[in-house]
């Protein structure tokens, strides 16, 4: 995703915000660095197919605050992006109606002047809306009833099938939308459920993080690379010596408990991530994040790519939330050098002195959103 639009979103309005391999929101309290997380992540869970339900369980507050009900009493919000890919860009526009029913009131699948997928509410009594989609030759656009309460871009591969050049188009265009939608680990590190000992099991990083000791154990076991590099990386976020992470218990999934913890050299103990600050943890939660991928991060990866070509973007609301300086600075370290890489992109929210370090940093876009 090269380009988030909050058109009336929260707090925005006819906002646009370009996305490189590391963008930071930055702003004053209820500047809406919140909100334009919240809808990344929304058209995310979209494009993998959750309901509007599901990614939107108090939609009122996506409501820009001064909006206005028509003469129907509805209200909503309308947000979009772009992706590009193998296709070249392509926009993908929604509309959305929170008030008196959540549903889709529109959706716009473009490249360039040319419109490839168009919705719209035709019967408010119907739960659906009417869908047309390019087919090219005499025919020109297929007409048929979508679902109002899913994204319709995300269904065209099931309803199109591909048989003339203007369909091929469509599907091709829907695969890169949805492939990067779905391309998404937005990430909230709770530290609290990370000191306790956690079952040994497939080793795939939760949102929260809480299975932390986990995946340690894996990394370890199968990528001694990447967790050489962690290792490194907790030498500069943890307080005093660490010599090497390692994991206590057993040495495969399927049973018992297992504990991480940082050795600290001869003739000094070992210290149990339990006893480990918030900050510590949080900065090493984010460090394992920013050095693996959609293998290790729990996300539906994308079938359509290898997983050495696919971009996974960590959306991480909070990004420098208790950490210091020199944590922060790290983080992103790790961040470019992944982003480097091809294989991580990160869109965070962050305070003002993480912003100041980052806006001379190469590579990393601060967005500010203070009025």
């Amino acid at each position: 995703m090269t380009e988030l639009r909050l058109s009336a979103f929260g707090p925005h309005r006819a906002a646009s915000f370009e996305l490189g391999p590391a963008t930071l929101f930055a702003g004053a309290s209820g500047s809406g660095k919140s909100q334009a997380l919240a809808a990344y992540e929304a058209l995310a869970a979209l494009g993998s197919g959750r309901t509007l339900d599901e990614v939107f369980p108090d939609p009122t507050a996506r409501v820009p605050e001064r909006a206005r009900a028509d003469a129907d009493g509805r209200r909503g919000f309308r947000f979009g992006c772009t992706v590009d890919g193998p296709v070249g860009p392509v926009r993908l526009d929604l509309a959305v109606q929170a008030e008196p029913v959540l549903r889709i009131a529109g959706e716009r699948l473009t490249q360039g002047d040319r419109v490839l997928l168009n919705t719209a509410q035709r019967d408010p009594r119907r739960r659906s809306v009417e869908a047309a989609w390019l087919t090219g030759g005499a025919i020109g656009m297929t007409r048929a009833p979508l679902p109002d309460d899913r994204l319709g871009t995300a269904l065209l591969p099931l309803r199109v099938a591909g048989a003339t050049a203007g369909q091929r188009c469509v599907l091709a265009a829907a695969e890169q939308v949805v492939v990067a939608l779905r391309s998404v680990f937005p990430c909230d590190p709770r530290p609290e459920r990370m000191r306790a000992p956690v079952p040994t099991g497939a080793g795939r990083l939760r949102r929260d993080c809480g299975n932390l000791a986990d995946v340690l154990r894996r990394t370890r076991d199968e990528c001694g690379t990447r967790h050489a590099l962690l290792a490194g990386a907790a030498r500069t976020g943890c307080a005093g010596p660490v010599v090497e992470l390692a994991v206590r218990g057993p040495g495969g999934p399927g049973g018992g408990l297992v504990t991480a913890l940082l050795e600290r050299g001869p003739d000094r103990p070992a210290t149990d991530l339990g006893r480990l600050g918030a900050g510590e943890l949080r900065f090493l939660a984010l460090a394992l994040v920013l050095l693996t991928g959609p293998g290790v991060l729990a996300v539906d990866p994308a079938a359509e790519l290898l997983s050495a070509r696919q971009a996974l973007t960590v959306l991480a609301d909070g990004f420098d939330r208790d950490l210091d300086r020199s944590q922060s600075a790290e983080l992103l370290r790790l961040a470019l050098l992944s982003g480097a890489r091809g294989h991580i992109r990160l869109v965070a929210s962050v305070g003002e002195r993480t912003a100041a370090t980052a806006r001379g940093v190469s590579g990393v876009s601060v967005v500010d959103l203070s009025p």
